[in-house]
């Protein structure tokens, strides 16, 4: 077994490898005076920056969270290392070669295991840009001639080809000395029928780094028709990758988005090719997933988070585009820094722009000038009929609750204001009392999300809410009829989700009530959507069950999804009713709710108030009888 390694050496490797340096791979840090440097502490969430380092002393200390310690202890605790595994890390980088006291040296596969699999991805990431030079990879030469990009922009990016066989790359790794058992934790293989294969076979391959350049995962895009796996196939998680936590580009952007407090948010891996090459060097991409909280962690950190930062999203103009450009906003209140959202004409996304209209078009494509706020609910009201009293009533009914989680007062105003103007509702005032009313009742009761919300025309207000880590409340009563059209529609969305989506992700955790069900619905909404399992992958239920905040959700989860139906034919007539009956339970409780709420006040409640309550009712009902009549058309 190899032995300790030699103090001397450690020492070298912490004098050789400045402590700024290597935060700077992480976050972007400032000059704090008495020649410190500052920036957001990576080890907990805060708007202001508490973390210091000093290059002088060698150490950082945050004094929010009371973290501190050398460049060792950084990194320790960052990247998940242990003591030996950090210290083999930084010695790599600084050229210094290590002693070892008892084995004299350390062989390689006692090595710790983020380093032989972070090792192991950056040997696949040069054998697969050697084989794009290769005559099979010819097609895969044309695919990106065919996008604007050449040798050279292949080579920037590291962009490379994975060949056709079935384990070209599994003997090739092999052959440098990693073990069968590294190669299928790394993800670079998988279990065949005679031994590991290649994961990735003839595919166009992009590598995916984390901040500090370490590859940690691929990007393979099908190539050809007679590959029946899906058009993009990422690196499945393992111990270095996690999709919601790694950000394409992130490695070559990330001094940029620094510099510029600016970062560009695009779609995919050749759309953030095209705008690195326009001379938008702060684009990034998310892999395989929507945009989440830990994006936006890595984002903050980067930008400094302040009111000079800017955030653009690019989204297609397609449905798609604009669900993700919504999904995007509900997570908008976690950036100080401003967001905005940019749609090319005719829908192109930024590679496509390039190629038909050259850099130019792409860099004013991503000039800010559309706020993401105000895209949000330009789409929420654009689905009401503005020229009806009953039509403004119910578009400010669902609008309103949007701009109550606006956190800074004076913006909250101000973006009131614009809401009145884009309902037409004269009386501004009313629209800005009606917002700073509903902000009031949910910081009464805590909740940081906004306020409840009536189900509209569009279907009820599907706000995040957090579903409880362990279901609470009274046991599931499956002699219930709402318990058993929610296990039901749960069941759909989990094995047969092409039937129930993209409807199914619309609806809110707060439409089932029993709190398991709330529960898995939460982990589905946080696995990427029932509209991820469409085609049908196990790779979807994998996702949603590491979504589960324990062993007892994820059990539910299992058996909802092994569970046997209880209709007799399983089609989208059946998916419809269980959609429909859950939809129809969730705005009759609401109907109810306003008007228990209305026979509490009695004569005590405001005219205002009960102007509104009772337009919010006759919406519902006119709702909840197109629901009755028309079925799933009417969702």
């Amino acid at each position: 077994m190899a032995g300790r390694i030699n103090d001397d050496d450690v020492k070298a490797v912490r004098d050789a490898v400045p402590i700024d340096a290597v935060v700077s791979e992480y976050l972007q840090l400032r000059n704090a005076g008495g020649g410190n440097l500052k920036g957001l502490c990576p080890f907990h969430d805060e708007k202001s920056p508490s973390f210091q380092v000093s290059p002088s002393k060698g150490l950082f200390h945050c004094f929010g969270c009371q973290e501190g310690g050398d460049t060792i202890a950084f990194v320790m605790k960052i990247d998940h290392l242990s003591f030996s595994e950090t210290v083999e890390r930084l010695a790599a980088k600084a050229g210094i070669t290590l002693r070892y006291e008892e084995g004299g040296y350390n062989p390689s596969h006692q090595r710790g295991e983020r380093i032989r699999l972070v090792e192991a991805h950056k040997v696949a990431a040069q054998f697969y840009v050697e084989q794009l030079d290769g005559p099979e990879a010819e097609i895969g030469r044309k695919f990106l001639a065919e996008r604007g990009f050449d040798q050279a922009a292949a080579a920037h990016f590291g962009v490379g080809y994975s060949p056709a066989g079935w384990d070209h790359l599994t003997r090739y790794l092999r052959g440098k000395g990693f073990s069968d058992k590294e190669l299928i934790a790394s993800g670079l293989s998988q279990d065949g029928r005679r031994g590991p294969i290649d994961r990735f076979r003839g595919r166009l391959m992009w590598p995916i780094s984390d901040t500090s350049g370490d590859v940690v995962g691929f990007g393979a895009r099908k190539l050809r028709d007679d590959d029946n796996g899906p058009k993009y196939l990422n690196t499945p998680e393992t111990a270095i990758y996690k999709k919601s936590q790694v950000l394409y580009g992130i490695d070559l952007a990330k001094k940029d988005i620094a510099k510029a407090s600016r970062a560009v948010v695009v779609e995919g891996y050749t759309d953030v090719m095209a705008c690195h090459l326009a001379g938008i060097t702060t684009a990034i991409a998310t892999c395989g997933t929507a945009f989440g909280g830990d994006h936006i962690k890595i984002l903050r950190r980067l930008l400094m988070d302040n009111g000079s930062a800017r955030v653009i999203f690019t989204f297609d103009g397609d449905a798609a585009g604009q669900k993700a450009a919504l999904r995007a906003f509900e997570d908008d209140q976690k950036f100080a820094a401003e967001t905005y959202i940019a749609i090319a004409p005719d829908g192109m996304d930024p590679c496509d722009l390039r190629l038909a209209k050259g850099d130019e078009a792409v860099r004013d494509l991503v000039e800010p000038r559309t706020p993401l706020f105000e895209f949000a609910l330009r789409q929420i009201v654009g689905r009401y009929d503005l020229e009806t009293p009953a039509g403004r009533g119910a578009a400010l009914d669902e609008a309103a609750p949007v701009v109550a989680r606006i956190k800074n007062s004076s913006s909250q105003h101000e973006v009131a204001v614009q809401l009145a103007g884009m309902l037409g509702i004269l009386d501004t005032q009313f629209v800005v009392k009606r917002v700073g009313q509903l902000a009031r009742w949910a910081r009464e009761r805590g909740d940081q999300r906004g306020p409840a919300q009536a189900p509209s025309r569009g279907g009820p207000r599907h706000q995040q809410v957090q579903a409880p880590a362990a279901p609470s409340g009274p046991a599931l009563n499956l002699r219930s009829p709402a318990h058993r059209t929610e296990r039901e529609l749960l069941k759909l969305a989990l094995q047969k989700p092409a039937l129930v989506s993209p409807a199914f992700d619309a609806y809110g955790v707060d439409e089932f009530t029993a709190p398991p069900y709330a529960a898995v619905r939460q982990c589905i909404a946080e696995a990427g959507g029932a509209e991820l399992g469409v085609p049908e992958t196990r790779e979807y239920l994998v996702q949603v069950l590491e979504a589960a905040p324990n062993d007892t959700v994820r059990n539910l989860v299992t058996e909802l999804a092994v569970e046997v139906f209880h209709g007799k034919t399983i089609d989208e007539t059946y998916a419809g009713m269980q959609l429909v009956q859950v939809r129809l339970r969730a705005v009759d409780r609401r109907i109810n709710d306003v008007q228990g709420s209305l026979a509490r006040l009695g004569s005590n409640v405001a005219p205002d108030h009960l102007a509104a309550a009772q337009n919010e009712v006759w919406v519902l009902q006119q709702y909840a009888q197109s629901l009755r009549n028309s079925g799933a058309d009417a969702l």
